[in-house]
């Protein structure tokens, strides 16, 4: 299975001796990588191998005296060759061992073989992250940014998404992670994909949660959180809209725990769903994330993956698993329905995740690592007791059982001493017969082994191989034992301390007790760890949120045991099977998508068997069936434009008069109904008012509203409605095609294009602007608030006043802190703590005021409300001198960030996305500044009940306001000498951005689009004059009416 991404499955090839290639799958046996045999090569070696054992076996035929006789050498020199040729023995005793275990190994699975080339016979498979995934993976975290100075007045918001809703161990690693990140100051909301029986734990751990319905999924703001995290592949039917804009910069991350998708996707390769797997591969590539808890998924995804997997190892599957395993089944029973007594001690040999489809080189190795234990304990069945070896590893078929059985007859085993148990039966079973468990694997591993968890949990003491990912979690001796990998003898000493009389010894009951305890919550810190590491470096926390707590406040972990002790104690039989399809095709959606894509005819007339992996493709659209439809199709196109030349050739009767006068009279009406608006813009007409709804994408579009008060104006051409009048800002005002400055100036931007010719769109005494968020935060105008206003506007046709009703400390985070944070203090906020700084700076270029001055211009601390969100009425004519203000303080605020090295970056922002919106937030403040300053009245209407308030009274800002830097006269004249240098090309910088926003006009453009008029115009007469002198002159002249 072939991928394109960085994060691939990387082939270790220290692993394992040369050798023929083999072909492996995973502990599931799902992994579709295989490999052929030289099969030539491996029965001439298993010929040689038996050939060198007989004559092995020879040598003990022979007694002392007739060895020593072999040799010249007497004395000590005798006595150090005797030594030299007995090491020399032992060791080809060994080799011969390995390569007839190999060989039977080999012979037992030539069959059924596929080549993937690049893997060498007993390599190591290990999942590598992707590029995505390393940046988070060696980040720093937030250590830089809680060393310097920081103002934040509320928690980092997370919202959390639930596809799972049942009482399993997905809900239980998900529910402690979220309680274990609460204590480090996020705070979440949950939303739910459907109920569940798990809606009361969340409610107890979280509180109030939403249900997302169908028809709610698209009226979530996802942009008021700093994350999304989203759990299981059933809640990817709420992500649609994170994956369209405004909301595909909000960092999400998907956490999948399950493998029923992995299970299809060779399903679809072969039933021909390519374009299914390019949806979920899409679906994929949005998340910033893809975590997984174990390194086996992601290589099961593999296909899916655009490098951005990861793996928090740590899930209390196996422990929840092998719990209530034990609690409906004996040891005892198992035993006797398998064959075995209860006096039999078993030892069961394990080997690592992946594994090849049949008896694999791991298990090779194994063999003969176990080898003298197998002579040790195997043949003497006496007085320490009877000992059984067995294998669980590949599948139950006869293959395995053959090749092990005659391992045990070359080795001279006692028959039924050596037994093998597929995974793909009862492991759970197997693993809690067994009285030792040993890791046989040679093989290093990424992550601590599912089935030592399992193993541990039902009490077996377990020995391994000193791996280090083992050695971090188990301390030798109190946990688990460890030896040396490779090394016999050291292993012989291990089980001699764990056997003691054919039972197990004291110190392994111990072992077993202690493993036990560990194995419960082994796990649970590096996950939660990890998951608070994750956000650290995924996540951009804004200048108005405080930083969550270190990690190194998680000092303990444990999974939340008791909230789901009922469910633990249920049967086995009633349990979520997490290893196998949980979930019914009815109601997944992995299988409502394939459906749903068969319908389209993606794939065509498609068998699915009833377990969901076999397939049958009966018909498939080729490329020559393409070709005859687009034959056809070019056949039938000119045809038809022959036919309508012949019509066009033939004579027709004109008709009479009526029929040509309905007949222009249709057509007339058809031309007025293709350019005629929608009813929107026939309930505007005559209307005092109209509110532009501002939004930059098609994620903002159940936010917006409709009616003969509303209209859409879209930032983006790619983004604006169908079948709408919406206003197209890129197509009024060139400027926001360049995709920096309609990121910079965001809502503003869309203000600048209404006002930029203002009377061919906008012909209404009153204007309006709402951004797309005020509907995604609820402080959008109701209906009665809107009766209200309408009826205040129509009342007042021209006063100087400005209704607002979206609040800047509902907005801003700091609700219910308006009475402590002034104006300027909460701009601070929201900009990084320069917004004071930046807007002095901006205004003192703006009216060149020298250094000595005061630049910012002072705000009320009266405990007044201030407008947000873009959301307010005002007249007209206020509107336009308020964009003229507006153009030159933003052209101002520009030259800063471009022609100053002191700002060599946005300081008005710390995260990713406030620096890429620099100037949105001064500039969604602006118009207070501007209103209050310039006498205007500023009235708050509340937005459900419609009741209007007067904020800041324009009687009490006598003596503070700075009338004469907002007075009309003064802006006017500045925005006239603008324009002259811009007619003249005089350009005080590179980039000037004054006259990309607007209108470029003064006096001196008056006169001469005037003179050109008049020049225009007596070019007219003249050419009239000299038609009639050409007339008179060639003696042309009207014959007389008369006589």
């Amino acid at each position: 299975m072939g991928r394109n991404s960085s994060s691939s499955p990387e082939i270790d090839d220290t692993g394992g001796a040369g050798g023929s290639d083999v072909g492996f799958n995973s502990i599931r046996d799902r992994f579709p990588f295989k490999r052929n045999s030289a099969h030539h090569r491996d029965r001439a070696r298993a010929s040689s191998d038996r050939t060198l054992l007989h004559r092995n076996r020879s040598h003990y035929r022979f007694n002392r005296r007739g060895i020593v006789s072999l040799f010249p050498f007497k004395g000590k020199y005798g006595f150090y060759v005797m030594i030299i040729f007995l090491v020399f023995l032992f060791a080809m005793a060994s080799m011969v061992l390995q390569s007839s275990i190999t060989s039977v190994f080999r012979q037992g699975s030539e069959r059924g073989r596929l080549h993937r080339p690049g893997l060498k016979f007993g390599s190591t498979l290990k999942f590598v992250p992707g590029r995505n995934s390393q940046r988070f993976l060696l980040g720093n975290g937030l250590d830089q940014m809680r060393s310097q100075p920081r103002i934040g007045v509320r928690a980092p918001r997370l919202a959390l998404i639930v596809g799972n809703m049942k009482k399993d161990p997905q809900s239980l690693m998900l529910i402690t992670v979220i309680k274990s990140l609460q204590k480090l100051g996020y705070v979440f909301k949950i939303f739910a994909v459907g109920n569940g029986k798990s809606l009361s734990l969340w409610e107890q751990v979280i509180g109030q949660l939403s249900v997302l319905s169908p028809e709610k999924h698209g009226h979530i703001d996802w942009s008021m959180f700093e994350g999304v995290i989203v759990d299981s592949l059933e809640a990817k039917v709420a992500i649609s809209s994170l994956m369209q804009e405004p909301f595909c910069s909000v960092p999400m991350i998907w956490v999948i725990q399950e493998d029923r998708l992995a299970d299809r996707l060779k399903a679809y390769e072969e039933m021909g769903l390519k374009h299914l797997v390019s949806h979920w591969r899409s679906t994929f590539s949005r998340a910033n994330v893809v975590v997984f808890p174990d390194f086996t998924l992601p290589m099961l995804y593999s296909v899916l993956d655009t490098g951005n997997f990861f793996v928090i190892p740590g899930s209390p599957v196996d422990v929840w698993i092998a719990e209530s395993y034990s609690k409906t089944h004996s040891k005892n029973q198992l035993r006797e329905e398998s064959g075995f007594s209860k006096d039999d001690m078993l030892i069961l040999i394990v080997g690592s995740s992946f594994f090849y489809n049949d008896l694999s080189w791991d298990y090779a190795v194994a063999m003969h690592a176990i080898g003298p234990l197998l002579m040790k304990y195997a043949r003497g069945n006496g007085a320490d007791g009877s000992f059984k070896f067995v294998f669980l590893c590949g599948n139950s078929t006869d293959v395995y059982d053959d090749a092990l059985q005659e391992v045990a007859s070359r080795l001279g085993l006692p028959h039924g001493s050596i037994r093998h148990y597929g995974l793909n039966g009862d492991a759970n079973g197997v693993l809690l017969m067994a009285d030792i468990i040993l890791y046989g694997s040679a093989q290093d591993v990424q992550g601590f082994p599912p089935l030592l968890i399992r193993a541990m949990t039902f009490g077996i003491p377990v020995v391994s191989p000193d791996f280090a990912v083992l050695k971090k979690y188990v301390v030798d001796g109190v946990n688990g034992i460890f030896f040396p990998k490779h090394n016999p003898d050291a292993l012989m000493r291990t089980f001699s301390l764990l056997i003691s009389n054919g039972k197990l010894s004291k110190f392994a009951q111990a072992v077993a007790s202690s493993g036990r305890l560990l194995a419960k919550n082994m796990l649970a810190l590096e996950c939660i760890t990890g998951f608070a590491r994750l956000l650290e470096n995924v996540l951009s926390f804004p200048t108005d949120a405080l930083l969550p707590g270190p990690v190194s406040l998680l000092q303990q972990g444990a999974w939340e045991w008791n909230l789901f002790n009922y469910e633990v104690d249920l049967s086995i039989l009633n349990m979520p099977k997490v290893d196998q399809e949980t979930s019914t095709k009815e109601y997944s959606v992995i299988y409502a998508l394939e459906k749903e894509f068969i319908s389209l005819n993606y794939s065509t007339s498609t068998s699915i068997s009833e377990n969901g992996t076999d397939v049958s493709v009966e018909d498939t659209l080729t490329e020559l069936d393409w070709d005859v439809l687009r034959e056809i199709e070019r056949s039938e196109e000119s045809e038809r434009l022959e036919m309508e030349e012949l019509e066009e050739r033939m004579d027709k009767d004109a008709g009479i008069w009526d029929d040509l006068y309905r007949n222009a009279r249709k057509s007339e009406k058809l031309k007025f109904e293709a350019n005629e608006r929608d009813e929107g813009e026939l309930e505007r007409t005559g209307q005092p008012v109209c509110i532009y709804e501002i939004y930059s994408g098609a994620a903002g579009w159940p936010f917006l509203h409709h009616g003969s008060l509303y209209r859409g104006l879209s930032l983006s051409r790619r983004a604006q409605r169908l079948r709408s009048d919406d206003v197209d800002a890129v197509g009024r005002l060139p400027l926001l095609n360049d995709t920096y400055y309609r990121d910079a100036l965001c809502e503003m931007g869309g203000m600048f294009s209404i006002a930029n010719r203002v009377d061919s769109i906008h012909m209404r005494p009153w204007i309006g602007f709402q951004s797309w968020r005020a509907a995604g935060r609820k402080v959008s105008l109701s209906a009665r608030a809107e009766k209200v206003l309408e009826e205040k506007v129509q009342e007042n046709a021209r006063g100087e006043v400005i209704y607002f009703w979206a609040r800047l400390d509902k907005d801003g985070g700091v609700t219910g802190t308006n009475n402590v944070l002034t104006f300027w203090s909460m701009c601070d906020i929201l900009n990084g703590g320069n917004c004071r700084t930046a807007f002095e700076d901006a205004f003192r270029q703006m009216f060149a005021l020298p250094s000595s001055i005061e630049a910012l211009p002072p705000m009320p601390e009266d405990g007044g409300h201030w407008a947000a969100l873009h959301s307010w009425v005002m007249p007209t004519p206020s509107f336009l001198e308020f964009i003229m203000f507006s153009r030159m303080f933003t052209d101002s605020l520009d030259a800063l960030h471009t022609n100053s090295s002191k700002f060599t970056t946005c300081l008005l922002g710390s995260s990713e996305i406030e620096r890429k919106h620099c100037y949105c937030r001064v500039l969604e403040l602006l118009v207070n500044v501007w209103a209050y300053h310039s006498a205007r009245k500023m009235v708050y209407i509340d937005p459900r009940s419609g009741s209007l308030l007067e904020q800041h009274p324009v009687e009490q800002r006598r003596g503070f306001m700075w009338a004469k830097y907002f007075n009309f006269t003064l802006l006017k004249s500045m925005d006239e000498d603008l324009a002259e240098a811009a007619d003249d090309g005089e350009q005080p910088r590179d980039m000037w951005l004054w006259p990309l926003t607007g209108e470029v006009y003064w006096q001196g453009i008056y006169e001469r689009e005037r003179e050109e008029r008049y020049r225009l115009k007596m070019d007219k007469k003249r050419k009239a004059k000299e038609k009639l002198f050409e007339r008179l002159k060639n003696g042309y002249r009207q014959r007389s009416l008369g006589l």
